[in-house]
């Protein structure tokens, strides 16, 4: 007789949590989930499977029996306890972001595994779901590396959702308060992100956006180092609660044809809308799990210029490669 599937999401309150725990239910339905956070979402009540089912503490018993172990929670929540899940021998797939450095880790995204093959000590026990830019700007490098592309720029329009809920409650507030003339807060940007557009954070944020930035240059150069050139990469703070928009611009030796391109994107599960359809966006890419371009356009001033305009569900996106790290390792 089989084991039941044992499923810890740790961090279950955050919006990372939130959308693993769904995609769990979508595509492993028989696994039994445990939802974990710090005290402070301890007894909340939530839903899982269909069922209602309330948040647990954690502790180093809370991953007993367990299988695999999302850790979607801040940075010091995951520290603080991913050694414990590893000690009872669940397998550790990190969202937060705080154990890429960790001797033991392997970043993943096995979508492209068949142009960049497998990262090597994938059969270790402690894995990192990259961020979402760090999955498109890798997807865009593997899809174009057998096409002579000489260079490869992307820029990022960051989503307040990537802060939390604290980024969204501020966007939100911020512009409510603007359209009634009132005063406005600054606490998490430092600066007004409401209908405008940020190069940096003000002089009170707690984060700058250029070291978001380095960390996804970092992740991406870490995961493609000597099996694709990595792309140059800029970040701006876009007024929207949720999805990447981005731009991307390549430059081929020799610029390739319509269809070569969209092959090449389809290959790395890319999903290239038709010429005449509506543009990819935040609003059109909600709940998807693939990364959306439009046909790319040709650059006047370079014959094998070329400039892509795509979006994905930051949450999704994300969430979903995560979920695969876990799918991909049980089927081997």
């Amino acid at each position: 007789m089989t084991a039941r599937l044992r499923i810890a999401i740790a961090g279950a309150s955050n919006l990372r949590g939130k959308e693993v725990a769904e995609l769990i239910e979508e595509r492993m339905p028989s696994a039994e989930i445990s939802l974990l956070d710090d005290a402070v979402a301890e007894g909340v009540l939530t839903e899982a499977g269909g069922e209602p089912v309330v948040i647990q503490g954690t502790d180093a018993q809370s991953f007993d029996e367990t299988q695999f172990a999302f850790f979607t929670g801040t940075m010091e929540y995951t520290q603080r306890h991913w050694r414990q899940a590893l000690q009872a021998g669940a397998t550790v797939i990190d969202l937060s972001g705080a154990l890429r450095h960790e001797k033991d880790a392997t970043q993943w995204i096995p979508a492209l595994r068949g142009k960049l093959g497998t990262p090597r000590a994938t059969g270790g026990k402690l894995l990192v779901a990259p961020s979402s830019p760090a999955i498109i700007a890798c997807t865009l490098a593997a899809a174009f590396k057998d096409l002579s592309v000489q260079r490869l720029a992307v820029v990022f329009f960051q989503p307040v959702s990537e802060r939390g809920q604290a980024g969204i409650e501020e966007l939100e507030t911020q512009s409510v308060n603007l359209l009634s003339l009132k005063p406005i807060s600054k606490e998490l940007y430092g600066t007004q992100v409401a209908f405008n557009i940020l190069g940096g954070y003000g002089p009170e944020g707690g984060e700058t956006l250029s070291a978001v930035r380095a960390e996804i240059m970092a992740s991406v150069r870490a995961y493609l180092e000597g099996r694709a050139a990595a792309p140059a990469i800029q970040l701006v703070q876009a007024p929207v609660f949720y999805g990447y928009s981005f731009m991307a611009y390549a430059d081929f030796a020799a610029a390739p044809g319509e269809e070569q391109l969209a092959e090449a994107l389809s290959a790395v599960g890319v999903s290239v809308v038709e010429a005449d359809a509506e543009r990819p966006s935040s609003v059109t890419v909600a709940g998807e799990s693939q990364i959306f371009v439009a046909q790319a356009e040709a650059d006047a001033a370079s014959a094998g210029g070329r400039w892509i305009w795509g979006a994905a569900d930051n949450l999704r996106l994300s969430a979903a490669n995560a979920v695969s790290i876990a799918e991909t390792l049980r089927a081997s």
